[in-house]
C-alpha cells in the first residue's frame, strides 16, 4: 500500500490521542532488511499462538488495528520470505498480528470478548510486506513485552507462529511514560518463550520516541 494513503487511512478519527511514527523510510530499502540467502537467511523461531490468539482473523482484514484503545504509536513494517526459495519475497499470503493493549488486556476473551481491538490481518504486497498502525504493547504478569505473529497461505494454512520482542531499552521509555504502568515482572531473558531464541525475535529494528511514535521492521523467515 502506498504510505500516503496508508497514513491517511490509519490515522483518520484518531485526534490527539495518537501520534504517528514519522520515520517513513521505504523497508525495502533498510539494510536491517536486507537478509540474503547464506547470509542472514534463517528460519524464524517457532513459538506457541499463545491462550488469545484471534478468533475471526477473515473478519480483521484492516491495516490500523488500535480501535478504542490509547497509548505510544506504533507502526510496524512486517517482511516475510520463502527459505526454500532462496529466502524470496513471499507474496500473497496472510500475516496476522495480535497484542495486548497498554494494561496488558487482550480483546476477544473474558470481560473483552465483544471488542475486535489491537488485531489484524493483512496480505503481504510484491515485496512481501504489510504494515499496520497500532500502539505499543503493554505487559502481563509472567511475560515480556511481544507482538504475535501467523504467517498463512492462501488457503489459510499455518506457514509460521511467532513473536516479537523488544528492546529493553525501548520499552523501558515506554513504560515510564505516564500513560504505561512501569518496567515488567518479566525481562526478556526471563521470558519462557523467546528466552532461548531472543536474537531471532527481537525487532530488527525500531526507531522513534514517545512522542511522535514508533516504527518497527521485522523479518520473518518460513520454510
Amino acid at each position: 500500500m502506498n504510505r500516503k494513503k496508508f497514513l491517511k487511512k490509519g490515522v483518520f478519527g484518531f485526534g490527539a490521542i495518537i501520534a504517528i511514527p514519522m520515520v517513513m523510510t521505504s523497508c525495502s530499502k533498510d539494510k536491517d532488511m536486507d537478509l540474503t540467502a547464506g547470509e542472514d537467511c534463517m528460519s524464524s523461531p517457532v513459538e506457541t499462538e499463545g491462550p488469545y490468539p484471534i478468533m475471526t482473523p477473515s473478519q480483521l482484514v484492516q491495516s490500523s488495528i488500535i480501535g478504542d484503545r490509547t497509548g505510544v504509536a506504533l507502526l510496524m513494517t512486517i517482511t516475510v520470505q520463502d527459505k526454500s526459495n532462496d529466502c524470496a519475497a513471499l507474496s500473497d499470503v496472510f500475516v496476522d498480528v495480535w497484542h495486548c493493549d497498554k494494561d496488558g488486556n487482550y480483546s476477544q476473551y473474558g470481560s473483552n470478548s465483544s471488542e475486535d481491538y489491537l488485531r489484524g490481518r493483512q496480505t503481504t504486497d510484491a515485496n512481501g510486506q504489510v504494515s499496520f498502525i497500532s500502539i505499543f504493547p503493554g505487559w502481563y504478569t509472567g511475560r515480556a513485552p511481544h507482538i504475535h505473529v501467523e504467517v498463512l497461505d492462501s488457503k489459510e494454512n499455518s506457514l509460521l507462529v511467532s513473536q516479537i520482542a523488544f528492546p529493553v531499552a525501548t520499552y523501558t521509555e515506554v513504560y515510564d511514560s505516564a500513560a504505561y504502568s512501569g518496567a515488567p515482572d518479566t525481562s526478556n531473558t526471563q521470558d519462557g518463550i523467546f528466552a532461548d531464541s531472543l536474537e531471532q525475535n527481537m525487532a530488527d529494528s525500531i526507531t522513534g520516541n514517545i512522542t511522535d511514535g514508533y516504527t518497527l521492521l521485522k523479518t520473518l523467515v518460513v520454510v
